[in-house]
């Protein structure tokens, strides 16, 4: 028999509590699992964001040169004493505790965050009065903007002094300690090494802000970036995406207050944009520059075989230097005194005057208006209707045929033969050669606004009939006609190779991209106009532009426009040359800006066509 009896009952509450800590385990185990598998990439991602930052600076951008190979646009250093904020933590710190025991011991109260800022300035104060002390200045640390580099781009260079001359940044570098925290940044700015010369074609550039981070890693991290340059005007500005650089950075460790570690864990080196080669020649763009003066006005000269231009001038201008680093608003408010901005040979609108003869001269002898031998009298006044027109002779011309009138730019010849012909035939043959549309040149903000008018053109913008009075002002190149000087270049060197159209353009051809546009006039009545032509520089109104042995055919000009209450003049003189040979056509024009400056094609515009002519030919 058995002392005692084991009686053995399923024990309830331990099963339910074990169930519980099985669940529980597993829901441990579940969760770690979907944070440590599913959900590592995302914490990983934002360890990396909260541990790591970028830091990006530009390229150089690429350098432009003329036909030659001659530097025209390149790149500069600009030095500046930076130090950078990281390598001082150990001293803001101890800066911090000693403004904060002072605090204590004078009584003050002063909150945190202001202590921390006046031991940062304090600290940086010191190393400043060290460059003070080289370079004798009295230069102290601006608050504000050492505060706003320390919390939006700490990573960068904190400047202490920018835009040291060569001398200041000899003496620093000898002079400086070699373990000191300050350094002397280096950073590329334009460099124009002939100011002025060619500005409006050359263009310039300003700071952005927007770089490119096309081939960068770390677009998910919070970025620090150096200032760019972006075209802004000019080559650099149409082709800016050719010679901006590419961008170079850094990402870096940083400490949860922001400040970087030892090395960067990844590099991208920063890279020159590309070179430009464009077609303009310097010495003869100087050339022309300095026989158009002070003088306001445009000069375009263009290589006849190619379309390439090698000169394109417009006065008043400005100094491209002054826009690096940055522009001044003393300089700013000189330029636009001046009205230097516009660029008078892509962007002047101007009647063509009698440079437009030419066009009725070719309109007549396509429709078969006028012959060679057939003349008409010049009285010295024409009247149309009720109202008189004069030629600039007041004697009068008496009877010429069409080479007495273009060779002595007779007013009344073409008033009647523009009126024989018709406005619908003129302006057709204007049309042709493309003086109703821009031409294309690879600059921006090219003049849209050119008018070739006709009766259908009136009566869309004035709601008004053609009358013949309008004939008549057309067919001396004034009343609503409107063209830039680089158009009636372009239409100088179409007519030396005997064709409608000459595409401009700023880059160096191997051979021409244009489309052939031959003109469909006889042989025989394009020799008789050339030679009219030819006259006009040997004889009549253009012989200021006579070079002895050059064969040139051109036409000179005189036009009246209204400016501000004033009754102005300009002067104009198109010509290629040489004739038998045509190698390159010119196209001046001088602006009066005052009523004083009576200016004419022949007596102002012509003589710089020479000093042109001979430096070219000179070579």
């Amino acid at each position: 028999m058995r002392l005692f009896e084991i009686h053995s009952s399923p024990n309830t509450r331990l099963f339910v509590v074990l169930v519980i800590c099985l669940g529980l385990f597993s829901v441990l185990i579940v969760g770690l699992a979907w944070r440590q598998l599913v959900k590592k990439a995302d914490y990983q991602a934002q360890e990396k964001r909260q541990s790591q930052r970028r830091v990006l600076w530009p390229g150089p951008r690429g350098n432009i040169f003329d036909r030659n190979g001659t530097l025209l646009v390149g790149n500069r250093p600009r030095y500046s004493a930076v130090i950078h904020l990281s390598e001082l933590r150990s001293e803001f710190r101890e800066a911090y505790i000693t403004h904060m025991r002072r605090m204590r011991q004078s009584g003050l109260s002063r909150s945190r965050h202001t202590i921390q800022q006046e031991a940062r300035a304090a600290v940086i104060q010191r190393y400043l009065d060290s460059i003070n002390a080289v370079l004798n200045r009295q230069e102290t640390v601006q608050m504000q903007a050492l505060e706003r580099h320390f919390s939006w781009q700490l990573l960068l260079p904190f400047p202490l002094i920018q835009d040291l001359t060569l001398e200041e940044y000899a003496q620093l570098t000898e002079q400086l300690p070699v373990d000191s925290p300050i350094q002397i940044h280096a950073e590329s700015i334009r460099y124009y090494p002939y100011g002025a010369t060619a500005a409006h074609t050359l263009g310039y550039v300003i700071s952005t802000e927007k770089i490119s981070t096309e081939g960068i890693p770390g677009s998910e991290l919070k970025t620090f970036k150096l200032k760019g340059k972006t075209g802004r005007a000019g080559l650099e500005r149409y082709f800016d995406l050719d010679l901006e650089g590419k961008t170079g950075g850094q990402i870096w460790i940083v400490d949860p207050v922001g400040f970087q570690y030892d090395k960067p864990i990844a590099e991208t080196v920063p890279r020159r944009g590309d070179n430009l080669s464009i077609s303009l020649d310097i010495d003869l763009q100087i050339a022309s520059e300095k026989a158009l003066g002070d003088k306001t006005g445009a000069v375009v000269a263009i290589e006849i075989p190619t379309d390439e231009i090698l000169v394109l001038v417009s006065n008043p201008s400005y100094n491209l230097n002054d826009f690096s680093p940055f522009l001044s608003h003393t300089v700013l408010e000189d330029i636009n005194r001046r009205g230097a901005w516009v660029n008078r040979a892509t962007q002047g609108l101007y009647p063509p005057g009698s440079l437009f003869k030419i066009i009725v001269a070719l309109a007549a002898l396509r429709h078969q208006t006028i012959n060679a031998q057939e003349t008409l009298n010049c009285e010295g006044r024409y009247t149309v209707g009720h109202r008189s027109f004069s030629c600039h002779y007041s004697f009068g011309h008496g009877e010429v045929n069409l080479t007495e009138a273009l060779k002595q730019s007779c007013n009344v010849y073409f008033y009647k033969l523009g009126l024989r012909t018709g406005i619908k035939v003129i302006s057709a043959e204007a049309r042709r050669f493309g003086l109703d549309l821009p031409t294309g040149i690879e600059l921006p903000f090219e003049a849209r606004g050119m008018i070739v008018p006709d009766s259908e053109w009136k009566a869309r913008r004035f709601r008004e009939r053609w009358r013949p009075g309008d004939t008549a002002n057309v067919s001396i190149g004034q009343g609503f006609l409107l063209v830039t000087p680089l158009q009636m270049a372009c239409f100088m060197a179409a007519l030396g190779r005997g064709e409608y159209r000459s595409v401009p353009t700023l880059m160096r051809r191997s051979r021409p991209s244009r489309v052939p546009s031959p003109m469909d006039l006889p042989q025989e009545k394009q020799t008789l106009l050339i030679d009219a032509l030819q006259q006009v520089i040997t004889e009549g109104t253009g012989r200021s532009a006579y070079i002895s042995g050059i064969p040139i055919a051109g036409k000179t000009g005189t036009a009246q426009v209204r400016s501000k209450g004033q009754k102005l003049t300009l002067g104009w003189c198109i010509a290629f040359a040489p004739v038998d040979d045509p190698k390159i056509a010119l196209c001046i024009l001088v602006e009066g800006v005052d009523a004083n400056h009576e200016y004419t094609g022949g007596a102002t515009a012509a003589p710089i066509a020479r000093v042109i002519f001979s430096q070219y030919f000179s070579r």
